[in-house]
């Protein structure tokens, strides 16, 4: 018996969330951009305002032959990969550094802040930890250069490595203290926990954002201070970028000897100004700032990226020149 077409009036269109792509066995969070991050030689990939993505295998940015997203996708994809590390991404806080399952770091900004469309950074943690010897391998630095740093790290000499952002810092420190005798303990700090050590012994501690009411937060400066009552052999801080290199100075100058940290610039000439600029942050005044570095960094190794080649430029030591400023000699 034939059925009568109903007379309802059809349901109104819902719209629909794209298919998520199988969730990948390191990288279950990045959904869709999962196989390009199983690449073992990807170190980065970016999502420009323009949908489109862009990779770092080593050879530099390129881009990647796939469609563009619309403006709509790459902010559900934005939002769904800071999802995946726990944090939210709206308009209220439109934009977000978080860590990710897996090893992968995240930030995300969307409109208006970003002026253009959706963007999002990814870095990628290697699946296995750096060592002196890989870093070799890739002509980050030679045979001698390895050996000078693996015996600053055994006599315990205070390491700062510097350079331009993508120049192997994180890399180098993680190879760095894994020369670090397994006796010891070394406590990490760092705004968005990335680095991974061989290491028997890491403990580690990570920044964390204020809440919506602006209450809640954790700063590097006060983890930094934390890192005193934990017993530590080694004091690493991931990356100074403000207050906080005050924090490190101090512990350093205290009898916390083979600390290590990183600090972004862009060339050689231009730590010492760096250094005092962060100090400034800090309510140091530049004679205070420059007799605590003196002090309290005893290795200083500047890094240098031309195209996709990470490599050493230089190890030195602070020194104070006849002006009084930082120089790396």
């Amino acid at each position: 018996m034939p059925v009568a077409p109903s007379s309802a009036a059809p349901p109104e269109a819902v719209e629909t969330a794209p298919v998520p792509a199988p969730l990948s066995p390191r990288f279950p969070a990045l959904g869709a951009l999962a196989p390009f991050a199983e690449d073992p030689a990807v170190t980065d990939l970016l999502l420009d305002g323009a949908g489109r993505l862009w990779r770092d295998a080593g050879e530099g940015l390129e881009t990647l032959d796939v469609p563009p997203l619309a403006a709509a996708e790459a902010r559900r994809l934005a939002v769904a990969v800071v999802a995946g590390g726990g944090r939210h991404l709206d308009d209220a806080t439109p934009a977000v550094d978080v860590r990710l399952p897996g090893g992968a770091r995240a930030h995300a900004v969307l409109p208006p802040v970003s002026t253009a469309g959706p963007l999002l950074s990814i870095r990628i943690a290697r699946a296995r930890p750096w060592r002196l010897a890989d870093l070799q391998r890739t002509g980050m630095l030679t045979v001698d250069e390895a050996e000078v740093l693996r015996a600053a790290v055994l006599a315990k000499r205070n390491v700062l490595v510097c350079g331009p952002a993508g120049s192997g810092k994180t890399s180098l420190l993680a190879a760095l203290m894994a020369e670090v005798p397994h006796d010891e303990r070394i406590v990490t700090v760092e705004d968005v926990a990335e680095l991974v050590v061989d290491h028997p012994h890491v403990v580690g501690l990570e920044t964390r954002q204020p809440n919506t009411d602006g209450i809640g937060g954790v700063d590097l400066a006060s983890l930094v201070r934390q890192t005193l009552r934990m017993r530590p052999d080694r004091i690493v801080v991931g990356e100074c970028r403000g207050a906080e290199v005050a924090e490190l100075l101090g512990a350093l100058n205290t009898g916390h000897d083979g600390g290590a940290g990183t600090v972004h610039c862009a060339h050689a000439d231009g730590l010492g100004a760096r250094l005092e600029a962060l100090g400034a942050l800090a309510g140091l005044s530049v004679p205070a700032l420059r007799a605590q570095a003196l002090a309290a960094i005893d290795l200083v190794v500047l890094l240098a990226r031309s195209g996709g080649t990470r490599r050493v430029e230089r190890i030195g030591r602070l020194v104070e020149r006849s002006d009084g400023a930082l120089a790396v000699a």
